[in-house]
């Protein structure tokens, strides 16, 4: 299959990338031209910038792709421009939403993709859920080609994941575990959470590439492994070689003190989460996730420490979860 991504190099989509190229798939990127460690090799390269509709309109005039899937599709505007420019251009097109759409609080905990999407919470989720409604819309009334994807906390090398960590300096949180530092951990620890290795989300996610079947269908795909909120910091911590010297915050708490953090926590991860990946099995029958969180992230902190240019720390982060604690110890 021929097939473009816009984006590509990513924490999910360069795993995805890797096995489309494994699969012996043509795979374009189209992106600004920044070459990432993690552009796959024999993917060919498109120089673009996607919220350039017109510039990519033209550079793409000659182009026919199986399936086209745009991993930075974050707005409605994002998603109607996509539309325009794809619209006979590919026999697929798959949305990125994200599990983070599903109702909150969740009315169960177990969830499946005919789960309520509702988050009161998260600008960021309800985007999504808008998108999801004006892709379905295109496709009921004009048959645009489009799957949905909904991934959950996804990780790879370049992510240390925590429900509190430093986007741009993941490693961190690591080094403040090292320094023996309070960690915070939202509620008490014990909140039900799947944490899903990117080259597992890849299995199921090249599975759908150019499956007829799925076109109007969501999926949302992830590990079958369920650990708390606890495990997770102290498999990050024993990945290090360190016990993290964890404090249990409400949530509530944390957001009274950083309400920029209302939308991950009370939007995302403070409740528990379990994934049914019943609907990918029945269209993916080879998907299966099978690696452990504690292997993930022992190949995610021995990454890191093979490049110590990425161990660098967020000192703006640290003080922040300083200021959290000193506020909860006052």
């Amino acid at each position: 299959m021929k097939v473009l991504f816009v984006g590509g190099t990513g924490v999910i989509s360069e795993g995805v990338s890797r096995r489309v190229i494994e699969k012996g798939h043509e795979l374009y990127l189209l992106n600004r031209g920044s070459r990432s460690e993690f552009t796959p090799k024999g993917a060919k390269l498109i120089t673009g910038d996607i919220r350039d509709i017109d510039a990519c309109a033209k550079i793409l005039e000659n182009y026919y792709f199986d399936v086209v899937v745009n991993w930075i599709t974050f707005t409605p505007e994002h998603l109607k421009a996509d539309i325009e420019l794809f619209r006979n251009k590919t026999d697929q097109y798959i949305f990125i939403s994200s599990a983070s759409a599903y109702q909150k609080p969740p009315s169960h905990y177990i969830i499946t993709e005919s789960t309520p999407l509702e988050n009161p919470y998260w600008q960021y989720s309800r985007d999504k859920i808008e998108c999801e409604k004006i892709v379905l819309n295109e496709y009921r009334n004009t048959g645009f080609p489009v799957t949905i994807v909904r991934p959950s906390f996804t990780y790879g090398l370049s992510m240390i994941p925590a429900a509190l960590n430093s986007w741009e300096h993941p490693w961190s949180l690591v080094e403040r575990m090292k320094r023996g530092k309070k960690i915070i951990v939202h509620g008490d620890g014990t909140t039900l959470w799947t944490m899903t290795h990117n080259e597992d989300f890849a299995k199921g996610f090249v599975g759908l590439l150019g499956n007829k079947k799925s076109i109007g269908e969501a999926f949302h795909i992830t590990s079958d492994e369920v650990i708390t909120w606890d495990e997770i910091y102290r498999a990050i911590g024993h990945a290090a070689g360190v016990e993290p010297n964890i404090i249990h915050i409400p949530s509530d708490f944390i957001v009274s003190i950083e309400p920029e953090l209302t939308g991950a926590l009370l939007g995302d991860k403070s409740y528990s989460m379990v994934f049914d990946n019943s609907k990918i099995k029945s269209f993916v029958p080879d998907f299966k996730a099978e690696i452990p969180f504690a292997e993930g992230i022992k190949r995610t902190v021995d990454y890191f420490l093979k490049h110590p240019g990425r161990c660098t720390i967020d000192e703006e982060w640290d003080a922040l979860m300083d200021k959290i604690v000193a506020a909860y110890e006052c």
